[in-house]
């Protein structure tokens, strides 16, 4: 029956297919290891410094790597041995600890003493000589405890007070304290070979263990944490208990980050605990090495893990990759993806359907094929054998008003209701579906190759040729108009048509100023305009007139496949060079002057853009779900992007002037540095300290004498000057990070 709703009703109606559903369930995503940006440094890339067994970030923004080999300087790109000036010496090469306190002293734990570092001034503390120092740690009242061992026959629990140093050694720690901890309350914990100690506040307190603790921490609950080779284990009140953990091999160390989350090195790889799952990063997966030694999280929320071969960061990204890991199927041959009301993810291949709701994961094929497992350690994923969905599913996706959600298929078009699909074997004429669309009598138009197919209920009631409406061409992909009714049709070889009554009412070529080339995509906006993703730029009309945005316009290219835009009204363009995004402003900007430079972010590799736009004939190719993540396919599968919680790295980076070479003599920078006169020839070596994407990191520098302007530079970090006239000259730099943000102040050299 042919629904009598009123004609302005069914187009709020389909109104509000286009427009956000802000009461349905948010997904849960939490970030698994596979989904953090990951960058290993090895021999391979040069980086020799050995082991590291301690890692340290001071407030000059310096990372600090202690290793086999000794103390090395790192700025993300270089790491350079530190020694320290003037004849001072470390008391060992091998590097045990590294503390930086808030003072901003760095306490370096060796083989056979401790040290400390603060202006440019190296203390000894003879109390802890030949002693290996292998935890150190500063409490809330800024004493600094270190613990030793290891080597001799009584470890050593020292507490250091305004350089003066107080040490219990009278054997109750075995042979060597293993790990300090200071947790939420502000009890102090040592772990030693022969079990726990609750040392501060009150009298000391003893826990036997059944195995040395190697390392402490704190759960979300507030709950201590004991790593021991075998496991980790809990205390609760006065009880030690086993830890639930699904873990297998030998356990080194505990580290929990600003979120709450366990990340736990063994002998061969990495676990990583949170929101109640359990995921691993091996050597296979990318790990610069098999054992982890060092985990440490720096001022940016950068994750560093130190391996017997290597150094590895994870950080956030802006787009986030999915996998089997996080619940979908074979998704990394998505074809079209479709975020529906209810808050399910639809993705689709040419073998099945996958349906993400609620975290569990529902696969749909038209034949039974081997067991499709889940995740490892998580159950199998749901699979339903549909005969439906018989025959080489083709991809494209769809939601009507009633909730439906649409398929194509080879054979036919299905629809998904009341938890089967039904098939319309009426649409067997409408081979190779490229799109669906609805009109305002709640009628299914198909865009078929040969064919535009019009279905009244689920009968197919009409077939138009495309040579019928004047073309030779078929529409790659088409939208319902919900206010003026009809369809607008987006063709394969270039163009865009309103199709109304059975006619073509209107039509856009590029001699109208619309892009050139394949429309990719088409969306209806809120005020009733068309924006067309073409090969040629990304085109919007209204009323008749057309206006493109295109690399004349700022654009990094002008391949679009898609647009569309997020809740807070900014676009989103998925771009052969790129993911942008266009402020809401910058876009009214444009709209009243098409020939203005708009403004944009890009998101390249470095933010989790695996691959760029493509072209495949299904659709959609973006989809925004109700709680305003937009999803995406791509050559590698399927992400998203959360426009509402992108990581915006807010630190300016500290700048500094590492090295300057003048007429061939070298002079370490500092503080205070004044070169002779009447020098000809300089090499500055200058950073700047972000880590988050130090390739990312811009610098403008000006040798005032010499340079009329700023010169700028992206992660270049020297600049020579030769045949220097004598005069006064001034070197400035300053720099900025990944997001933008400029350190304005930077370094000066007179």
């Amino acid at each position: 029956m042919r629904p009598r709703s009123p004609l302005a009703l069914r187009g709020a109606v389909l109104w509000a297919l286009l427009s956000v559903c802000l009461s349905a369930p948010a997904l849960d995503l939490s970030f698994d290891i596979s989904q953090y940006a990951h960058t290993a440094w090895g021999t391979r890339e040069g980086f020799t410094v050995g082991r590291i067994n301690a890692i340290a970030q001071t407030p000059d923004g310096y990372l600090w790597l202690g290793s086999e080999f000794g103390l090395y300087r790192f700025d993300g790109v270089r790491a350079v041995q530190w020694l320290p000036p003037g004849g001072q010496r470390l008391p060992n090469t091998y590097i045990r600890s590294l503390l930086a306190a808030r003072d901003g002293t760095l306490w370096i734990g060796s083989y056979a003493g401790l040290v400390s570092w603060k202006n440019n001034q190296l203390t000894q503390y003879p109390e802890l000589s030949g002693q290996e120092v292998g935890a150190l740690l500063e409490d809330r009242e800024g004493t600094v405890w270190a613990g030793t061992g290891y080597q001799t026959v009584s470890g050593k629990l020292c507490a250091v007070r305004r350089k003066s140093v107080q040490c219990v050694a009278d054997g109750r720690f075995g042979n060597a304290v293993y790990s300090l901890y200071e947790d939420s309350r502000g009890t102090l914990w040592v772990g030693a070979v022969n079990g726990l100690w609750r040392w501060k506040p009150g009298p000391p307190e003893f826990f036997p263990t059944p195995d040395r603790i190697l390392s402490l921490g704190e759960d979300q609950g507030g709950r201590l944490l004991l790593l021991m080779r075998g496991g980790i284990r809990e205390v609760v009140g006065e009880t030690i208990r086993a830890y639930p953990l699904s873990a297998t091999g030998l356990l080194e160390l505990l580290f929990r980050d600003h979120d709450g989350s366990l990340w736990i090195g063994m002998q061969h790889g990495l676990l990583h605990v949170h929101a109640g799952k359990t995921d691993t990063f091996m050597k296979p997966d990318g790990l610069s090495g098999e054992v982890i030694s060092a985990i440490f999280q720096d001022r940016e929320g950068n994750i560093w893990v130190a391996t017997d071969n290597g150094l590895d960061r994870f950080r956030e990204l802006a787009v986030v990759p999915l996998s089997a890991g996080q619940g979908f199927y074979e998704v990394d041959r998505t074809a079209a993806v479709l975020a529906a009301r209810d808050g399910s993810i639809w993705t689709s291949n040419s073998d099945l359907l996958n349906r993400w709701r609620e975290g569990q994961v529902t696969v749909y094929r038209g034949s039974r094929k081997a067991s499709s497992q889940g995740p490892e350690g998580e159950p199998p994923v749901r699979e339903i054998v549909d005969p439906a969905l018989q025959g080489e599913i083709m991809g494209s996706l769809f939601e009507d008003h009633r909730g439906r959600i649409w398929a194509s298929t080879i054979p036919r078009a299905v629809y998904f209701e009341k938890d089967r699909f039904v098939p319309l074997n009426s649409t067997a004429p409408c081979k190779f579906i490229h799109s669906f669309a609805e009109d305002t009598a709640g009628d299914i138009w198909i865009s078929a190759h040969e064919f535009l197919c019009h279905l009244h209920g689920d009968t197919l009631v009409e077939q138009i040729p495309w040579s019928g409406l004047g073309t030779n061409d078929f529409a790659e992909t088409m939208v319902g108009d919900p206010v003026r009714g009809g369809l607008w049709l987006g063709l394969f070889k270039g163009g865009v048509k309103y199709f109304k009554d059975r006619q073509i009412r209107a039509s856009y070529a590029g001699a109208d100023g619309l892009g050139d080339g394949r429309v990719n995509s088409l969306r209806l906006d809120r005020n009733g305009a068309i924006w067309a993703a073409t090969v040629g730029g990304l085109s919007r009309i209204q009323d008749g007139r057309v206006i493109t945005l295109s690399h004349k316009n700022g654009l990094p290219c002008d391949n679009l496949d898609w647009s569309i835009e997020d809740n807070a009204q900014s676009l989103w363009l998925n771009m052969a060079c790129g993911l942008v995004r266009i402020t809401h402003a910058e876009l009214d900007s444009w709209q009243a002057d098409s020939g203005r430079t708009v403004q944009i972010t890009v998101f390249d590799s470095s933010d989790g853009v695996k691959s760029h736009a493509f072209y495949i004939s299904t659709t959609p190719h973006v989809a925004k779900s109700p709680d305003g993540r937009i999803w995406f396919t791509n050559l590698d599968g399927l992400s998203f992007v959360d426009p509402q919680r992108l990581p915006v790295n807010r630190l300016p980076p500290p700048v500094h002037i590492e090295q300057v070479i003048a007429d061939g003599k070298t002079y370490v920078g500092s503080g205070g540095l004044r070169l002779p006169p009447l020098v000809r020839d300089l090499t500055i070596d200058y950073t700047a300290l972000s880590f988050v994407a130090p390739e990312k990191v811009r610098f403008r520098f000006r040798l005032e004498g010499q340079d009329k302007d700023w010169r700028e530079v992206v992660n270049y970090r020297e600049v020579q000057y030769s045949n220097l006239a004598p005069r006064h000259y001034r070197f400035r730099v300053i720099a900025s990070n990944n997001s933008g943000v400029w350190n304005q102040e930077g370094a000066i050299l007179d």
